[in-house]
């Protein structure tokens, strides 16, 4: 029997936020009794150290570099010019063929009417922002345009968005479809800026349209946004009907590294960084009838693996012209000590950064500068092994090397989105 799949998506939620990984147990009482019932990961790594590219990967279970809307880093309002090809095959719209009721509920941000949409790209309906940030309480973007859907209708509503991303889910999942199984992905912009909690609508009124609001929020504004989502979860697995619980597959995941008030210890860097604290993630996935209470896995995983294993899952096949680069972890659901060897990539055009993860190895070029680090031993990346390790560091760049010639180069009107004043982390490791 086709289970129902639930998938949530945190945007920008730092590697330790929550209390099942090592945060304040009151943060996240719904997620961590996900991860004590399910499976925990804890060598979860994000596919992009910046939200569109990490969700094109999660969408295709491809590289991202295959695809030019997702070399922007991330998409911007050249979103209505660049994006997710409506005739490329999608996670969603593979399971819509298969039988699946499908659903976007909250962000999107993978390219703008009239050429892309998530109605394009497989999703049968959708709520939520199309772009890449919005306020919580006027739904406005950082370029003062307002930006809230209901399908590819613009709707004006009143409320805190992320209960109102949780509201639609709960609907959703409380549908009576007759056992017809359904996917529904709920995509937060919690806890991305601005920071704002549901008790904050005057705060929303001074910054206006400046959402990067760099002059405001707090860690306990931020822990508070994470609870408002983890509540929302906890609301959306209550509205589980008791007959579909064993058979529903929940993966969370944060889309990448957190960024100014994230706790992302015990790394280094953030997001738009290919630094550990850049791309590693909080992850875990929840199946009664398939996956052991309190298992844990230190496995390499990336986002795009979840597109083949959720296909695995539902017993669909991959569309055999857009094979997926990801992996089926189903292997690895049944038995969390599984872990065959592979290598993961990464490139960024800016500060020119390049990574390669073997296993507990990983090179590293920013800025002109190379870096070798054993992650597991030294998971801050502060011990550089390069000049200890030559031959070791050569491998791993022609590896690195060969991969990179596999892919799209990145053009020279890719643009890079950053506001630097948006992160209080360390620059570099040198």
């Amino acid at each position: 029997m086709q289970p129902s799949i639930i998938f949530i998506v945190a945007d920008d939620l730092g590697a330790s936020d929550l209390g099942c990984y090592g945060a304040d147990r009151g943060v996240s009482p719904n997620l961590d009794r996900l991860a004590r019932e399910g499976l925990r990961f804890t060598r979860a790594y994000s596919n992009s150290p910046v939200c569109s590219p990490a969700r094109f990967a999660m969408i295709t279970g491809r590289w991202q570099y295959r695809l030019r809307g997702a070399l922007d880093e991330p998409l911007g309002r050249r979103g209505s010019t660049l994006g997710l090809p409506a005739e490329h095959p999608t996670l969603p719209s593979l399971l819509r063929a298969g039988g699946y009721d499908t659903a976007l509920v909250g962000k999107w941000h993978l390219g703008g009417p009239p050429s892309f949409g998530p109605l394009r790209s497989g999703y049968a309906e959708h709520f939520g922002p199309l772009g890449g940030a919005v306020d919580y309480f006027s739904h406005v973007g950082p370029d003062g345009a307002h930006d809230l859907w209901d399908g590819d209708r613009e709707i004006r509503v009143h409320g805190y968005l992320t209960d109102l991303i949780s509201d639609r889910a709960v609907e959703y999942v409380a549908r009576d479809r007759g056992g017809r199984p359904f996917f529904l992905s709920v995509h937060y912009t919690s806890p991305h800026w601005p920071w704002e909690t549901r008790d904050d609508a005057a705060e929303s009124a001074r910054i206006g349209s400046a959402i990067a609001h760099l002059d405001g929020g707090s860690v306990a504004i931020y822990r508070r946004m994470i609870q408002h989502m983890d509540e929302g979860i906890g609301r959306i697995m209550a509205a589980l009907p008791a007959a579909q619980r064993e058979n529903t597959l929940v993966v969370f995941l944060s889309d990448n590294g957190g960024e100014r008030f994230s706790n992302n210890w015990p790394y280094v860097g953030g997001k738009m960084d290919l630094l550990e604290g850049g791309i590693r993630v909080p992850q875990i996935a929840w199946w009664p009838a398939r996956i052991a209470a309190g298992a844990h896995s230190d496995w390499t995983t990336l986002t795009m693996d979840w597109m083949p294993t959720m296909l695995a899952a539902a017993g669909v096949a991959p569309d055999p012209g857009y094979p997926p680069d990801g992996i089926d972890l189903s292997p690895l659901l049944a038995d969390p000590s599984w872990s065959p060897q592979r290598t993961l990539y990464w490139r960024m055009k800016h500060r020119a950064q390049a990574a390669c993860v073997a296993g507990r190895w990983k090179y590293l070029r920013v800025d002109g500068h190379e870096y070798l680090f054993d992650v597991v031993a030294d998971g801050r990346e502060r011990a550089n092994l390069a000049k200890r390790h030559p031959d070791r560091l050569a491998a791993l760049r022609q590896q690195w090397r060969e991969w990179e010639r596999s892919m799209l180069a990145i053009p020279d009107d890719a643009q890079v989105h950053l506001l630097w004043d948006e992160r209080d982390i360390p620059r570099g490791t040198h």
